[in-house]
């Protein structure tokens, strides 16, 4: 199923996409489950928002053997986790903010895992029965900041710099779809998930080994090379095959 968080008059609710429509869900689908109202809306009529709002968006970094080659740096032999902001979120169609600190704002097309339940500790074996869903995100980055400060989190930590959705795809199973990114149109990033260092499983595990994930919480699962500038006025699409795609104008 694709689960898609929307504003309905004003209020946030969860429902099932179902070609046009929305079939509206009662209440937080990991809370009361997938029982429907019986209301149906047309997902034209409805503003999407990001699918979900977690505790905490766990990021892999280095992820990509050609994304590390074009940033210079060295492939690690465990997953290199850092973490953003959950006020980083935005929604489908929501504006990526340039903040004035910055000079090269970059995007970063990834897969995102959408955790269902709480987390701690589990095998590489078990990690896909945590899985709620799959979703897209941009890890929207300033690069010129990264390369400057110490650590990542002021130059992945702005506000808007997670653009989430458009929905949560409850049915994928990781297995060679591709990443895209596109500027305008123009592609600037594509390459399979089977080219992860690090694959899901991996990732889910070594993440919970060190933190306990709460449902609702986003892992982010790194970046294949094609990382790009992005400047006011362009539209940057990240695509994931197999779930859709995610639109965001650029102020």
């Amino acid at each position: 199923m694709r689960i898609a968080r929307f504003s309905l008059n004003g209020e946030p609710k969860f429902g099932i996409v179902d070609g046009p429509e929305l079939v509206v869900l009662n209440g937080h689908p990991l809370v009361q489950g997938y029982d429907t109202t019986g209301e149906r809306v047309p997902l034209k009529d409805v503003k999407l928002l990001a699918p979900t709002i977690p505790s905490k968006i766990v990021c892999i970094g280095k992820n990509y053997a050609d994304h590390v080659a074009e940033m210079g740096r060295e492939i690690n032999p465990e997953p290199t986790i850092f973490l953003k902001p959950s006020s980083a979120i935005i929604g489908p169609g929501d504006s990526i903010v340039l903040p004035v600190q910055s000079e090269r704002v970059e995007l970063e097309a990834e897969l995102a895992i959408v955790i269902g339940q709480i987390t701690r500790g589990v095998t590489e074996k078990d990690a896909l029965e945590h899985v709620w869903g799959f979703t897209i995100a941009n890890d929207v980055t300033a690069r010129d900041l990264q390369a400057t400060d110490d650590q990542w989190a002021r130059a992945k930590g702005f506000d808007t710099f997670c653009p989430l959705g458009p929905w949560i795809e409850t049915e994928f199973v990781p297995d060679g779809q591709i990443v895209e990114s596109r500027i305008d149109g123009e592609t600037k990033q594509q390459a399979s998930i089977d080219l992860m260092l690090h694959n899901v499983p991996k990732i889910i595990s070594y993440v919970s080994q060190n933190m306990t994930l709460l449902p609702g919480d986003v892992i982010l699962t790194g970046t294949p090379a094609g990382i790009s500038q992005i400047s006011s006025g362009q539209i940057v699409e990240c695509e994931v095959e197999g779930i859709g795609t995610l639109l965001n104008p650029v102020l």
